[in-house]
């Protein structure tokens, strides 16, 4: 069987797409050759679709984690989860507790130094709090060495020196993206569970639209 080819096309007097153009429709070849030959070309072209689709359906990262990691993917939990919103409003019961004691102080009333000089602490403490989990967290994560992590429209299979995982994006089905990561969360509540996907780990910037599409097309913003 001959290859087809746009000169093959011509002399068979298959009528181009453009006049003058190189370029034919499907329905024109089957006019030309026969169905037997569009469909030998369909397929042709549905292996070839398939197999950019293939390519461009996978991003591949290698990283090391850093305290950096957790700390943004700690603080961008809290913009939604629920121990988030209790943490907001403690901060809130705080500020306006701390401002009517020193109100009083200041006019003269009953100046309470115990809540003048803690209550600053505690919310000090309540600010932290993402930075002091973040250093326990890598306490635990740093004997794992380099992450290396796949991530398809099935889910993202990770592989570290010491230990192999697979998550299905319905196990983390929420997502939040920073400048600097792009980081995956559970439906719970309180998001317990969470994956790291850092933007330094893409073997090209350019990477990181086709992970986000890849993150568009199976997770809801969280």
């Amino acid at each position: 069987m001959r290859r087809l080819t746009p000169v093959l096309a011509f002399r068979a007097g298959c009528r181009p797409i453009a006049k003058g153009g190189k370029s034919y429709d499907l329905d024109e070849l089957e006019r030309c050759f026969g169905r037997g030959r569009k469909l030998r070309v369909r397929s042709r072209l549905m292996v070839m679709n398939m197999g950019r689709d293939s390519e461009q359906g996978v991003v591949e990262l290698v990283f090391q984690p850093v305290a950096g990691d957790f700390v943004g993917v700690l603080r961008e939990r809290r913009r939604f989860n629920r121990a988030g919103r209790i943490n907001k409003a403690a901060l809130a019961l705080l500020a306006v507790t701390w401002a009517l004691s020193a109100g009083r102080a200041v006019t003269g009333g009953h100046a309470d130094w115990f809540l003048l000089l803690y209550l600053p602490l505690a919310a000090g403490l309540l600010l932290l709090g993402p930075r002091l989990q973040a250093r326990r967290l890598m306490k635990v994560v740093a004997r794992n060495g380099v992450h290396r992590v796949t991530v398809t429209d099935a889910g993202m299979t990770m592989v570290t020196d010491n230990s192999t995982a697979s998550v299905n994006w319905v196990a983390q089905p929420r997502y939040r993206e920073t400048e600097d990561a792009f980081f995956t969360f559970s439906d719970d509540k309180n998001a317990t569970c969470f994956s790291l996907l850092p933007k330094r780990g893409l073997p090209d910037p350019a990477d990181a639209d086709r992970l986000r599409e890849i993150l568009n097309r199976n997770l809801t913003p969280a």
